[in-house]
């Protein structure tokens, strides 16, 4: 059961931080993406920075490492970029990032917990469907950047 209050604690952070910065799902969900990427080229040796500046060698040491990549480059753009006008974007925008984030990082959580009952079924479904789940997020987010509209910059009157 602690298995599942960590993985809706996460989600839980992933989706109020999209939620209360108001930030649009499809260059978010691009980031995860990006960050994914990352992960698997620089995971390995991100760990083993880890390792050498004192942190014991482990899995769960592993995962943060591999979670933490995947994550930064989404991180860092709660902070810049579009926003939703609406409630009921925000409320989409920030569940299909949280749901595109957690089908990113049950490969690097599974390794660490131990998982049974519920949280195993939940688990198992998200890594079953994990390339679908990926496949038609980024799909929807490609076509999420279509719907974005650039700010009207002010001219300036010279």
């Amino acid at each position: 059961m602690d298995v599942v209050i960590i993985y809706s604690g996460i989600a839980a952070v992933l989706f109020i931080s999209a939620f209360v910065t108001k930030r649009r799902f499809g260059l978010l969900g691009l980031a995860l993406a990006s960050g994914a990427i990352l992960s698997d080229i620089w995971g390995l040796k991100f760990d083993k920075l880890l390792v050498y500046s004192g942190l014991p060698s482990s899995p769960l040491v592993s995962s943060i490492a591999m979670s933490l990549i995947i994550l930064a480059p989404a991180a860092l753009l709660l902070f810049h970029g579009y926003t939703y006008k609406n409630s009921m974007g925000r409320l989409v925008g920030a569940s299909l990032f949280t749901l595109l984030a957690m089908a990113f990082l049950t490969e690097s959580l599974g390794r660490v917990f131990v998982l049974d009952g519920y949280g195993k079924q939940v688990y198992d479904f998200i890594l079953n469907n994990r390339a679908t789940i990926i496949g038609v997020g980024l799909l929807i987010a490609v076509i999420d950047l279509f719907f974005t509209k650039p700010a009207n910059l002010s001219k300036s009157k010279k």
